[in-house]
């Protein structure tokens, strides 16, 4: 029993119970006033207090410092860890606000890629440019960080400029760039996909027309591009190369004969061409696909010699004379003078569409690539002596002669 006369002013037991729990309630209060303990997701400013290999101790005004560890600290780019000093201020993500060892666990790297969504989205609402450093590459364009974000900028939306001086197929071509500053905008966001598409063209956009005049004071005849195509009419397919289109006429699309150039392109194809003509007075590019391309029909042609007689099947008629299919499908022309010893008017009073003849090859013109027959020749005399000694070696195929 409490001797209520030792007491402090004649206090009762449960009285001085309630005012030792109300003085230590005031201490712990005032122990922690200030501190606001930190919530998990929270995005908060720290000090670093303390750097070693393995952990960095940062102060988040908690009751015990936050720590960075494992692979949050293996995850800071390592230029920027070794540029972190005592007494920094850093932003820190809270990934949990306490730990079996009482320690506030933090994420420099999650707290920047936070920040960062929050500076691009403020930045595509207002289409300001960013800064970045080109920090890879792949096939399609540049890997770019901004904001510590890696954003991608497709090849298309490179400025002209810069793939105006970078030639080549091979992603390779990019190697060069990679620590390069860079000034992007922002065309595509989507934070849940961790998707960032940016635009180095969308910065400093020319005109089609300023851009085709600085590519044709470059522009040689003989180059090849890699370019795509833009538009197809009837009588061939515009190319864009580095920003300006070319036109690639229906005849240099391909060897074999087409009658619209959609038979074997199509908008948005990637196409490899050469440049075969260039008018600076008119600004036009001439390019070009099939001379990229091995020539068939001199290959096909080869087994073909003047005085040659072959077989061919009229294909159609026409008023100066009739065609004829060879071998190895190569069409060559009968003028109409070298149907008939006779004169006559029309082929059509001679052969028609569909006849399979003896022809004799008399001219083969590489360059217009043409073969010029004769049915008139085939029993000419002037040929006698080719046609014995033809007629021999296929009598006789192992002979040298």
């Amino acid at each position: 029993m409490v001797d209520q006369k030792n007491s402090p002013q004649g206090q009762t037991g449960t009285e001085q119970d309630n005012e030792f729990q109300e003085t230590m309630e005031s201490l712990m209060q005032s122990e922690t006033a200030g501190l606001e303990f930190p919530n998990q997701g929270e995005i908060r400013e720290g000090v670093i207090a303390s750097i070693s290999p393995s952990q960095i101790l940062v102060s988040i005004g908690a009751k015990s410092e936050g720590v960075i560890t494992g692979k949050e600290i293996e995850s800071i780019p390592q230029t920027e860890r070794e540029a972190f000093t005592v007494g920094q201020t850093i932003p820190v993500y809270v990934k949990d606000p306490e730990d079996q060892n009482g320690n506030v666990v933090l994420s420099y790297t999650r707290a920047r890629e936070s920040l960062g969504w929050e500076v691009v989205e403020k930045l595509q609402e207002t289409n300001e440019p960013l800064d970045g450093i080109i920090d890879g590459y792949n096939k399609g364009g540049l890997i770019v960080v901004v904001s510590g974000l890696r954003g991608f900028v497709p090849s298309s939306q490179l400025s002209s400029a810069r793939r105006a001086a970078i030639q080549g197929d091979s992603p390779d071509k990019w190697g060069k760039s990679i620590g390069e500053a860079i000034q992007v905008k922002i065309i595509e966001i989507d934070r849940a996909r961790r998707r960032l598409i940016l635009s180095e063209r969308a910065v400093n956009p020319e005109s089609k027309q300023s851009v085709k005049e600085r590519i044709l004071e470059d522009i040689k005849e003989g180059q090849i591009y890699t370019g795509r195509v833009t538009s197809i009419a009837d009588f061939g397919a515009f190319v864009n190369i580095n920003g300006a289109d070319g036109l690639v006429h229906l005849s240099e699309i391909s060897w074999e004969r087409i009658a619209n150039p959609n038979e074997v392109l199509q908008v948005g194809q990637e196409v490899k061409v050469k440049v075969i003509n260039v008018d600076r007075d008119k600004k036009r590019i001439g390019l070009s696909i099939r001379s990229l391309q091995g020539d068939p029909w001199s290959e096909k042609a080869s087994i073909f010699k003047v005085g040659q007689l072959i077989e061919g099947k009229i294909t159609r008629l026409t008023k100066f004379g009739a065609f004829a299919k060879l071998a190895g499908d190569i069409e060559g022309l009968i003028y109409i003078s070298e149907l008939s010893e006779s004169r006559i008017n029309h082929p059509k009073e001679v052969v028609k569409e569909g006849d399979t003849l003896t022809l004799r090859v008399i001219k083969i013109d590489e360059e217009q690539k043409r073969i010029g027959l004769s049915l008139r020749k085939v029993d000419s005399g002037a040929f006698a002596d080719l046609d014995m000694k033809a007629l021999a070696a296929e009598m006789n195929p192992d002979s040298e002669n």
